[in-house]
């Protein structure tokens, strides 16, 4: 139908945007919130002070995330292939980690990527950090994650420098019943089990990250000093290139405790300076003896649950779920292990949950 001129003179004498007004209650989500006003894809409708003043938590269910509603806050983390920043959320108020990677890559290595993220978002465990979203953008994956407000446990031990046992204890029982979960209930093998990847918080939970994204990214880019860091905790009969299944991540448990335990890296280098190259850490893991705990200075428990993981023959280590009833885990339950308090004496977190 043709416009008349009295349309035609209507559409002309509206006044432009205010652009001011809009940046501050319209995102490109499309969300508009004006006092009781709420007008997003779902509809119109008002609201009550009170649903104004807390509104709904995001769910990992929601999967209606825009990365135009989160403010930048500060960066928190840098790893393989990006880093990852503190946000939050313009409406809701809740912190989120973002992980930023850029997707500099082979083409061959994509399709691994797709497999990884759709493991983030399909693990639903207490244990395991929540993936919310991923985006592709401008040329970078965006990961919209759980806010673990402790860091990592590689950042509290920067901090302890050693953790005693029943600590250790309750932090492993934690890890354990991740892993279980990935072995058992979504068949998948962590692949990359090391301090940077176990996440904590306030309230004493440590959890599962980093479903090998930054691995593979990092596996392309053919840095040896990328490599070193992927290596350190790797099974040697990964680093041989043969077979390996769930026990490969038992291996990199065990060198995670151990290190927790002494505040060193299991394996030592020869020279002062450290290791000279990768290749060098690898012939040491796959030909030196495995590490043990000093039984002078540890108990005999965790000696013997070390020894269950760093078994060179993946056949001889025990599994997650075996490991959850050993003496080293059950000898501590009585006790009140109060990791929350534990990890706060660290340090305050960035931001409050």
């Amino acid at each position: 139908m043709k416009k008349g001129p009295l349309a035609a003179n209507l559409k002309l004498s509206l006044p432009p945007p205010d652009e001011v007004f809009l940046s501050k209650f319209l995102t490109e989500s499309g969300t508009f919130k004006d006092g009781d006003l709420l007008v997003n894809r779902n509809g119109v409708r008002l609201v009550s002070q009170s649903e104004v003043e807390a509104a709904a938590l995001i769910q990992p269910s929601d999967n209606q995330l825009s990365l135009a509603d989160f403010d930048a806050i500060q960066v928190i983390g840098k790893g393989n292939g990006g880093i990852v920043r503190l946000v939050q959320h313009k409406w809701t108020g809740q912190f989120f980690a973002l992980k930023v990677i850029q997707m500099n890559i082979e083409e061959s290595a994509r399709k691994h990527i797709a497999r990884e993220l759709k493991i983030n978002q399909s693990s639903q465990c207490p244990y395991i950090v929540v993936c919310y979203q991923s985006f592709y953008d401008n040329g970078a994956i965006s990961i919209i994650l759980e806010y673990m407000d402790g860091g990592s446990l590689a950042d509290f031990l920067n901090k302890v420098h050693m953790i005693p046992e029943p600590y250790l204890a309750a932090i492993c029982k934690q890890v354990l019943k991740g892993l279980w979960y990935l072995h058992h209930e979504k068949h998948i093998i962590h692949r990359d089990l090391k301090p940077s990847n176990l996440l904590i918080n306030h309230r004493g939970e440590v959890k599962i990250t980093d479903f090998g994204v930054s691995a593979i990214l990092a596996s392309t880019s053919g840095l040896a000093n990328t490599f070193v860091g992927t290596y350190n905790y790797m099974s040697p009969e990964r680093i041989l290139g043969g077979n390996y299944g769930y026990r490969s991540d038992i291996w990199s448990l065990g060198l995670v405790l151990l290190e927790c335990a002494t505040g060193e890296f299991p394996f030592s280098s020869p020279q002062p300076e450290g290791w000279a190259n990768v290749y060098e850490l690898m012939e040491t893991i796959v030909d030196q003896p495995a590490p043990h705990a000093p039984s002078d200075l540890y108990s005999p428990e965790f000696c013997a649950f070390i020894s269950a993981c760093v078994q060179k023959d993946p056949k001889d280590r025990l599994s997650a779920n075996e490991l959850m009833a050993h003496p080293f885990i059950t000898k501590f339950e009585n006790l009140e292990i109060d990791l929350a308090l534990y990890f706060t004496s660290a340090g305050p977190p960035l931001a409050t949950l």
